[in-house]
Order: structure tokens, then C-alpha cells, then sequence
């Protein structure tokens, strides 16, 4: 089932990550059951290839930590470190997957395996190099994101507006304090999608679904789908 695109897609950050641990498929069930559309995880690939769903470089803790580019599948599972490929196994595709490539090798195989089970267009492959996400885009389904701070971008808000239509980005994520509604309609305008993160507050997530925004990343799945549904009804 396609999402509602009257309504933000609500991600799920790191799944149900208060309530479980973050990046696992207990977190990612939890958020799906909470009524989210859409999860957000972040991707390396590991020592045998295969795409694992972790934050940071590092899991567990001394004398145990493990580097995850530098263990295998195996053995990060044991550590709660699920593959992509068993997140989709567990959870289906009925959902959007937004996934912030930890490194630019990453970003081909995390398609191929979202391609395999056919998700492919449910996937938003967020990074922060323009150039990087330009490189795949004829070769792709998968929706694109530039994940980066305002502050840092180098060129006023409509030229990067533009810059990323040319390339085929899909996408603009912005910290929530970044967005208005005019910079929301700036990019509206050049058909780029506005996205915001740590959106955590009920007034922040009613300020941002007020305002346009297209995707909203929340650590409480249940608060954030509430949220969204009282403002689509006029609470």
C-alpha cells in the first residue's frame, strides 16, 4: 500500500527505540504496531557483505565491543545487529524504509537487497553528499535524501533547491528548528520534499505537519502518530 501523502510519513527513528533497543527488529515491530508509516534505521556493510542495520561503528561494550565493518553478520547478530535482509524477513515491505548510509559503499548493496524483495521505491537512501546520490540516481528506484545542516550548505536555499532537482534528489532533511513555511514552499516549488528530524515534542510535531513538511522522524511512535492524526482531523 502506497502512504498517505496528505499526511507526513511518520519514521519511526531508530524504530521504538525508548521502549526497545534501537535499530532491532523488536524496536521496528513496536513502531509498526504503534501505527507508523514508515521506519528509519542507519546502514554499514559488514565484513562478509552483507548491509547491517547500526548506528555506530562500535556495538557492545568493553572487553566485548565489536567494530561492525570489521565483524561478520553472525556475529553481530548476536549483539541484537540485524541485515537488511532480515529486517525485511521479519517485517514485510508494507512500510517506508528510510536509511542513513554510515558510508558511501553502502549505499549500492542497501538497493540491491530493498530491489530483491521488491521495495526498492519504499526505500529513501539518505546521505550527505549531493555528488554521491547524483552517481546513482539513473541506476535507482529508490527515493534520495540529502541529510545536511543548513548552516553548512555553501550556497543560498534556492540555488540548493535547484542543485538538487538537477541531480534527481527527492528529498531536503533539515533539523525541525530549520524549517518554516516559506522554506518548506521554497522547495516545494522545485518538487523536493521536505523532511525533519528529532521532531520529538507534540508542539513540534503539530508545528511541522501544520507547515507542509513530508516526513517527520520521531524516538515515539505512538506520540508521533496521535500527533499527526488529531492535526489531519482538526484537533
Amino acid at each position: 500500500m502506497a502512504p498517505d501523502l496528505t499526511q507526513p510519513i511518520m519514521f519511526a527513528h531508530r524504530g521504538a527505540r525508548i521502549d526497545y533497543p534501537e535499530n532491532t527488529i523488536p524496536a521496528f515491530e513496536a513502531a509498526i504496531a504503534a501505527g507508523v508509516t514508515g521506519l528509519e534505521s542507519d546502514a554499514w556493510v559488514c565484513l562478509d557483505g552483507a548491509v547491517v542495520l547500526a548506528h555506530d561503528r562500535w556495538v557492545g561494550r568493553r572487553p566485548r565491543r565489536r567494530n561492525v565493518r570489521e565483524s561478520t553478520a553472525e556475529e553481530l547478530a548476536a549483539y541484537g545487529v540485524p541485515t537488511l535482509d532480515a529486517a525485511f524477513d521479519a517485517l514485510g515491505t508494507n512500510f517506508e524504509f528510510s536509511i542513513d548510509a554510515k558510508h558511501h559503499k553502502v549505499i549500492e548493496p542497501m538497493i540491491q537487497v530493498a530491489r530483491k524483495y521488491g521495495a526498492e521505491q519504499r526505500l529513501w537512501v539518505c546521505y550527505p553528499i549531493v555528488e554521491d546520490l547524483a552517481a546513482i540516481r539513473a541506476d535507482t528506484t529508490a527515493r534520495l535524501v540529502h541529510s545536511f545542516p543548513k548552516e553548512r550548505l555553501g550556497v543560498g536555499l534556492e540555488q540548493h533547491a535547484r542543485n538538487l532537482q538537477v541531480a534527481g534528489v527527492d528529498v531536503m532533511n533539515f533539523r525541525h528548528t530549520e524549517w518554516t513555511a516559506g522554506l518548506v514552499a521554497l522547495f516545494h516549488r522545485f518538487d523536493i520534499k521536505a523532511f525533519a528530524w528529532d521532531v520529538q515534542e507534540i508542539r513540534h510535531l503539530r508545528e511541522m505537519t501544520r507547515i507542509g513538511i513530508d516526513g517527520l522522524y520521531c524516538d515515539r511512535p505512538q506520540r508521533m502518530v496521535e500527533t499527526v492524526t488529531q492535526v489531519a482531523t482538526g484537533f
